[in-house]
């Protein structure tokens, strides 16, 4: 659903890959991330000429060729709608234009645009970067308010009562849904969809203990952790959607809760993210009550995303409004 729609909102591309259960772009993707952990925690494959002999080092480049192609095929389909002049004016009448239009429109103060490489990188970023991890937050939501019932209503009647007997949540809505959205926080503190990220440090730096690291460093940031320490959250393992109230939240370090990273590398599109969590949360809860299954409970594992190793869960009880 997540790569549906940011195929059509980024791209305005229609995809069966909701219907699709042999989507070789989604098992490609799959196949990537758990390549690259692989990849790190195995030393031997740090060395390149080790990991592209190895069978592993092939896989991954095959699935590499499988994504690049999906993208390739996205970028050529609108590049061909877009020769037409005219037609680039019908689609400015039909509807804004949309992440794709700007980057094959753009042209530097010398007139050139992005080349096929850097436009596909971009491309593979959205695509990859927007679809996986709000996957990964939705589905950690449904999971946690299923073990929580009291919050799981709170946030059915906050959307309830916002909605009234409408069944679709309008563009204003999205502002008007505090209570949920402080419970998806409060997941991605428990479960960050990202749970860890590199940096290379651009100038030295020197921690309040008389540590040093010097500029050109390569540093890991595990959110997981972060968002768990006990002296930045009391009871860290407790979910408690009111940390992120208003007043709580001002009263808490700017980087003691990063799912999206911080700084200027920061996520460009947590703001996507977070409508697009709000709405098929909000819509789910409409529509269902959720239970855990006590049979099956989710065994962490990061690959660069935050996964389950076998599945997440919930049990779905439909719910019938007179």
């Amino acid at each position: 659903m997540t790569l549906d729609s940011i195929l059509k909102c980024a791209f305005s591309h229609e995809s069966n890959c909701q219907t699709d259960r042999e989507n070789a772009y989604i098992k490609s993707v799959y196949e990537i991330t758990f390549q690259l952990k692989y990849r790190m925690w195995y030393l031997p494959y740090h060395f390149d000429f080790i990991y592209w002999l190895s069978r592993d080092g092939r896989r991954f480049q095959k699935a590499c060729d499988i994504v690049h192609l999906q993208t390739e095929k996205v970028i050529k389909e609108r590049k061909k709608s877009l020769k037409d002049e005219r037609e680039l004016e019908k689609i400015k009448k039909k509807r804004h234009l949309d992440f794709l239009d700007i980057l094959l429109c753009a042209k530097d103060e010398n007139g050139v645009g992005l080349s096929d490489e850097d436009m596909r990188a971009e491309v593979d970023t959205f695509m990859f970067g927007g679809h996986d991890t709000t996957a990964s937050g939705i589905s950690w939501t449904l999971y946690c308010l299923s073990l929580n019932p009291e919050h799981q209503q709170k946030c059915r009647e906050e959307i309830r009562e916002l909605l009234g007997d409408r069944e679709t949540i309008e563009w204003d809505d999205l502002g008007k849904m505090p209570y949920t959205t402080m419970c998806i926080k409060e997941t991605m503190r428990i479960y960050p969809p990202v749970p860890f990220v590199g940096r290379q440090l651009s100038k030295p730096i020197t921690f309040y203990d008389g540590r040093y690291l010097p500029a050109g460093t390569l540093v890991g940031l595990n959110f997981y952790l972060i968002h768990r320490d006990p002296n930045l959250w009391k009871d860290p393992e407790v979910f408690d959607p009111m940390r992120f109230s208003p007043k709580n939240s001002a009263q808490r370090h700017s980087h003691a809760f990063m799912p999206f990273s911080a700084g200027p590398r920061n996520c460009i599109g947590q703001q996507f993210a977070m409508m697009e969590m709000k709405v098929a949360i909000a819509l789910s809860l409409l529509r269902f009550e959720f239970s855990p299954n006590p049979a099956k409970i989710p065994r962490k594992i990061p690959q660069i995303i935050l996964r389950s190793r076998n599945g997440i869960h919930v049990h779905l009880k439909k719910i019938h409004w007179h």
